[in-house]
């Protein structure tokens, strides 16, 4: 049993990803994975500094992560680029850890916490895909009280998503987390007992 949990940029995945932990879920995070795959050594990093320059290692060897996201952004090809070396092996790796899971521990529910999944095309790596949602103007909210930035800066990441109402659409699971953590973790419990996990 599997599914993929994603949702916009400050709808409170985490949180969510937490509550499923804590019923017994066992969690695969995308992002974790994403910085173990270039951490220093490793192939994947050797070929970002080969195709985006030397000046991206830092002292200790490792990935100057800021300054990539600096020169990719906003240059497509670049971007595209970088996500044809990282996505593969970033998949690869998820896909180990999941079977490895299934096999050690198979009555338990595997989530895997993947912020683009529906941009990077995952959906088909899961059984069901799970949404946490929050209407935009909340999203819009959040994320400049959670980062400290302007409305405009908040847009700005936001367009570079997919929206939220779009993903919301695409979802097998719904998960409201515009009200209280009291209201989420009852969606969450529905959750759980619809798929027999309790």
């Amino acid at each position: 049993m599997n599914i993929g949990l994603t949702g916009g940029i400050a709808c409170g995945k985490s949180t969510v990803a937490g509550m499923l932990v804590r019923r017994g879920a066992l969690l695969i995070d995308a992002d974790r994975i994403a910085r173990e795959v270039v951490e220093p050594g490793t192939p994947v990093l050797a070929e970002v500094i080969r195709r985006f320059g030397d000046d991206l290692l830092l002292p200790d060897g490792s990935l100057h992560r800021k300054k990539l996201g600096e020169r990719v952004f906003g240059n497509r090809e670049a971007l595209r680029d970088l996500e044809n070396l990282l996505h593969p092996p970033i998949r690869a790796l998820i896909r180990e850890r999941m079977q490895a899971y299934a096999a050690e521990q198979p009555d338990k529910l595997v989530v895997v916490d993947v912020p683009l999944l529906y941009e990077s095309g995952q959906q088909a790596m899961y059984e069901q895909v799970m949404v946490v949602y929050v209407p935009r103007e909340v999203q819009l909210q959040r994320l400049i009280a959670r980062d400290s930035i302007t409305a405009e800066q908040a847009e700005k990441r936001l367009l570079s998503q997919m929206p939220i109402e779009e993903k919301k659409g695409l979802a097998d699971w719904v998960i409201d987390n515009s009200g209280t953590l009291e209201e989420t973790e009852k969606q969450i419990e529905a959750f759980w007992n619809e798929r027999g996990l309790s």
